[in-house]
């Protein structure tokens, strides 16, 4: 039960973030020292959140963030990657087995998310090593994402050309 209190605690906070962040401007000007000799932006999101409503939640902020005013004001080339690792490749899948219907109406909305993010060019890839481990059939991953042998070595070469790793857990 606590758990279950924590995560809709978590669920809630995130929520209320979200909303905050997409709705006001109170953090305009407050990157001026991080972003002020950047030339481009360039995140990859480690990304192995196992349960839907925080992935959910995780996910729309991820887009949000690639979106966000302040980010598109810097006039600077920006790109977004996210490779699914671990128990986060169960929610990328078409296959829906063992989610109660709560879960898979969650499951849709990030189906939709991650279709959003990838119109707006966020690049997105699944470790099949991870697939394997956790039994999910390539084939029924959604099919915006691109499916890579090994999810650390595209972190590590993602990283040798510059980016910041973002760990999503």
């Amino acid at each position: 039960m606590k758990t279950k209190t924590r995560i809709i605690s978590m669920s809630l906070f995130l929520s209320i973030c979200l909303l905050f962040a997409a709705s006001s401007n109170v953090f305009a000007g407050d990157y001026e020292d991080a972003l002020k000799s950047v030339k481009s932006i360039k995140a990859l999101y480690d990304f192995r959140i196992g349960n839907p409503n925080s992935a959910a939640l995780h996910l729309k902020l991820i887009h949000q963030t690639y979106k966000d005013k302040e980010v598109l004001a810097l006039d600077k080339k920006r790109v977004f990657v996210v490779v699914f690792i671990g128990p986060s490749v169960k929610l990328i899948s078409k296959n829906r087995e063992g989610f109660s219907p709560e879960e898979q109406a969650t499951l849709s909305e990030i189906a939709g998310t991650i279709s959003e993010m990838s119109k707006d060019g966020i690049k997105l890839e699944v470790c099949l090593v991870a697939a394997k481990v956790f039994g999910v059939d390539p084939a029924t991953v959604l099919s915006e994402i691109k499916s890579v042998p090994n999810g650390w070595i595209s972190e590590i070469g993602y990283q040798a050309q510059g980016y910041s790793l973002v760990p999503a857990y």
